[in-house]
């Protein structure tokens, strides 16, 4: 099935590049809502089982009658309730006509929507390029807006969700039965070596500080992409990601004047450099090593 499918890709690459691409645009508007609503939706699921905890006879409030989740209720403006029209619901489309507006209160749709949406279409077809129409490609294509979801709620609200994160990091083991990405053993190795990493990292930070330097959400995260990728990208991931995050930091408290307590989350650095070594993981270890030796 996938060996003809890729079989018509080949031939036909214009008509699946724009396929994937319109794809994606419809999958990152409902990204937009995970992202907007899943955090909503664990905040209410905690305070109702605080109430359940502390308070049994207590009635549950508003949000515990309120149905609230990914289908209901209809998307609306956050701002004034305007419940959006099919027409207003068109991916970047809809963003460019109303000009970045809500037709009834006119106040300003964040940037994050279309930016969602454009990020969703061209990764997804970047993948595709990277990896064809095979079973490999499909799976990064899932991961892929995965990781958008995983990384915009982060920057929001400095939470990596476990219903995002522990089910990609089950399906990366489960494509490794079959060495997707590849074997098994280095998947399970990787995904606890990758938490384990972390968790190290973080507990010898707050013994030497204080502090708490990351969440647990992004050992999680570590431990996906080990569990993708194996153990043996681990130390690239973790170099991009620091290297990256580094720069943003450096550049945010330079041109922004953000102050240097003021947290940055990791989540979104280490989904930037997992994706990066998804693709191109094994042509950059190649080259360093290639660079190592002509050093040498």
């Amino acid at each position: 099935m996938l060996t003809a499918l890729q079989t018509f890709a080949d031939n036909n690459f214009l008509l699946l590049a724009i396929a994937v691409v319109l794809l994606g645009l419809v999958f990152g508007s409902f990204l937009n809502v995970v992202i907007y609503r899943l955090p909503i939706m664990l905040e209410r699921d905690w305070r109702e089982q605080c109430r359940t905890l502390f308070s049994a006879d207590q009635a549950p409030g508003d949000e515990g009658r309120t149905p609230f989740n990914l289908i209901v209720p209809r998307s609306g403006c956050p701002h004034c309730g305007h419940r959006i029209t099919a027409w207003e619901n068109i991916p970047l489309l809809s963003f460019l006509w109303q000009k970045g507006r809500c037709t009834e209160c006119g106040v300003a749709i964040p940037w994050r929507y279309p930016v969602v949406e454009l990020l969703s279409a061209l990764l997804a077809a970047t993948v595709i390029w990277r990896l064809g129409l095979t079973l490999p490609g499909i799976a990064a294509v899932g991961l892929t807006w995965g990781l958008i979801a995983l990384a915009s709620i982060d920057i929001e609200h400095q939470l990596l969700p476990d219903p995002l994160t522990l089910p990609l990091l089950w399906a990366g083991l489960i494509l490794n039965l079959f060495a997707t990405f590849t074997s098994l053993q280095s998947a399970v190795i990787g995904a606890v070596a990758g938490y384990l990493f972390l968790w190290i990292l973080f507990q010898s930070f707050r013994l030497l500080t204080g502090k708490e330097g990351m969440g647990y959400g992004d050992f999680k995260l570590y431990a996906l992409f080990g569990a993708w990728l194996g153990w043996q990208q681990l130390p690239l991931l973790i170099l991009l990601a620091s290297l990256v995050g580094a720069i943003v930091g450096l550049g945010a408290i330079v041109l922004r004047g953000r102050e240097r307590h003021l947290p940055i989350p990791f989540g979104p650095f280490l989904c930037a450099a997992g994706w990066i070594a998804l693709l191109w993981g094994d042509d950059i270890t190649r080259s360093y090593l290639r660079l190592a030796r002509i050093g040498y």
